[in-house]
């Protein structure tokens, strides 16, 4: 039973609170056998679907897994996506929509009459380096998907100090509600863009990087020793964490704005 069908028996006086209740708590959890259970009510106490970590899943248990939580509802959200994946998202694309980020790392599996509603919160979306791109396009299928607009500026490494005072510029053009920064290397891009403007930052650290400190690790501990406040730090590679917690925020802001 779907939660609108409860609620509508509920108002007809079909069944008590106590038994609505009981019906709404067993639409939070569904199992696949013994291997998988799916927090399937997660996104009507969050508004944002529960996201599928793929990448330790053989691939019936995924194509599994993805079915259920398109059926129940409507889309699902794969993360960490594996080469052996990509036949299972190519058989699903023959019934539903299926999109997928840059890297094939991640993908929004939907039902095809599923309409994406429009916020109106703004998510500003910078990379440091063209590497970085395929990090920012997984962060941006996430925040589209979600409901909000997306501003991306790519290529803004710190290099070259005055693109960074341009992407600055587009941002507040834009009046964007959060922006997530991605960089590697040193990782000093997200402080920067955190002192030049009033908006939340998230700082993404990524893995494009070499030598002493790599993949990642010098850009993380940068970033985590800022002191440009109104800067906080997903994990390395967290394009998803990023993504979600903007898109929280930006449509937080959206709900309220123009409110006095």
């Amino acid at each position: 039973m779907k939660l609108k069908e409860i609620l509508e028996k509920l108002l007809e006086q079909k069944i008590t609170i106590q038994e609505a209740e009981k019906q709404i708590q067993l639409l939070a959890l569904e199992e696949i056998g013994e291997k998988l259970k799916l927090d399937i009510g997660r996104e009507l106490r969050k508004e944002i679907p529960e996201i599928i970590l793929a990448e330790y899943k053989d691939e019936e248990t995924l194509r599994k897994a993805i079915v259920k939580m398109v059926e129940k509802t409507g889309k699902a959200i794969i993360s960490r996506i594996q080469d052996k994946h990509h036949r299972i998202l190519d058989e699903l694309s023959e019934k539903y929509i299926v999109l997928k980020s840059s890297s094939n790392k991640v993908a929004i599996v939907k039902k095809k009459e599923l309409k994406t509603i429009k916020t109106g919160g703004k998510v500003g979306i910078i990379a440091a380096g063209t590497a970085d791109i395929p990090l920012a396009d997984e962060v941006r299928i996430i925040v589209e998907e979600m409901g909000c607009e997306a501003i991306t500026i790519y290529d803004v490494g710190i290099a070259a100090l005055h693109r960074t005072i341009n992407a600055v510029k587009k941002i507040i053009e834009n009046d964007v509600d959060v922006i997530i920064v991605i960089a590697g290397m040193e990782g000093a891009l997200p402080s920067i863009i955190s002192s030049l403007v009033n908006i939340p930052v998230i700082g993404l650290p990524s893995s494009r990087g070499y030598g002493l400190g790599g993949k990642g690790v010098a850009a993380l501990l940068s970033m985590l020793q800022s002191c440009s406040p109104g800067l906080v730090i997903v994990n390395i590679d967290n394009s998803i964490g990023a993504a979600i917690t903007a898109t929280l925020i930006a449509n937080r802001v959206a709900k309220f704005r123009g409110r006095k």
